[in-house]
């Protein structure tokens, strides 16, 4: 089934080339199916990259599902137009008397601040209590599942000595879970971070299942069975090219960046990169996608409902 976006959002054209499909208005309402609705709010700073890559891994998916972009009140973006914003995204707070099948909260360039010194932390925690009563499903992306995790637990973040940076082997820890159905044992990720979680701040909470993780990054993927959330903190739909961008941004503006490991033939910047991962997105978002569908309501007025 395709994926409802605005005509006009820029993602759409290359999205249409690549051969994801895209539907209209008019043939969305001819199918005798309640669409999947999933919400997107985006932190990242280049916010078209990311609403195209999500809205591929969404729009490769079996169902129909209508992909909507959230903004926060508190923040004002510096990095996008005051043009694509109006036209493209919603204030959270004039969309919050309505539900969604699912939330994704992307990651954003502020990891090494401290939760607390962020300067729109407290709508991201009313976010999150928002969507404890109006999403069926969270899932949270890089900064975006260290923040859930800390607001609705109290766990840490640790500064790492080194950015983790490059493609790095992952283990998934069990097969049979519905996230993971169809993955490999072992697959590369892209990883961008300079903090990370640590299993031990988890080991109390029975909830919080660990399902990947990597001997050289930590853990990579956490399903929360009580709160329906999932947390992934490396980036599956990262483009081919994301990582080079990142590098050599970097290094252009002088910092002590090190060539992203594992990513370049030969270890070469010359070289262009090879996607290792692209596989592992679609089936990672189609497993989130189709466990949504089979467990929110038919009625979305039930979606938050407890019992």
């Amino acid at each position: 089934m395709p994926i409802k976006i605005p005509s006009d959002l820029p993602a759409r054209a290359i999205l249409e080339k690549e051969g994801v499909p895209i539907i209209d208005d008019d043939h969305a309402v001819l199918q005798d199916i309640r669409p999947l609705r999933i919400a997107v709010l985006n932190l990242m700073p280049l916010k078209q990259k990311t609403e195209t890559q999500l809205a591929r891994v969404l729009g490769a998916t079996p169902l129909q599902v209508e992909m909507e972009l959230l903004a926060l009140t508190t923040h004002t973006p510096k990095t996008v137009s005051e043009e694509h914003m109006d036209e493209f995204y919603d204030p959270w707070t004039e969309i919050a008397e309505r539900k969604f099948d699912g939330l994704i909260v992307t990651g954003a360039p502020i990891e090494q601040l401290p939760f607390e010194d962020v300067t729109y932390w407290k709508e991201m925690c009313r976010i999150f209590e928002w969507s404890r009563t109006n999403v069926h499903s969270l899932f949270n992306l890089c900064w975006g599942a260290q923040a859930a995790l800390h607001h609705f637990y109290g766990i840490p973040k640790y500064q790492l000595p080194q950015k983790a940076f490059g493609v790095f082997e992952h283990r998934v820890m069990n097969n049979a879970s519905e996230l993971c159905r169809g993955l490999n044992d072992t697959l590369y990720i892209p990883v961008s971070r300079h903090t990370e979680n640590h299993a031990a701040d988890l080991a109390p909470y029975p909830q919080l299942e660990i399902l990947m993780e990597s001997s050289e990054t930590g853990i990579a993927l956490v399903h929360d069975h009580e709160l329906n959330h999932v947390h992934m903190f490396n980036h599956l739909e990262y483009d081919s090219d994301t990582l080079d961008a990142e590098y050599r941004r970097d290094a252009e503006k002088g910092e002590n960046i090190q060539v992203p490991a594992n990513y370049y033939p030969d270890n070469n910047p010359a070289n262009t990169p090879v996607n290792h991962w692209r596989a592992y997105a679609h089936i990672l978002f189609g497993n989130w996608i189709n466990m949504v569908y089979q467990t929110t309501p038919f009625d979305m007025d039930d979606i938050g409902k407890k019992g």
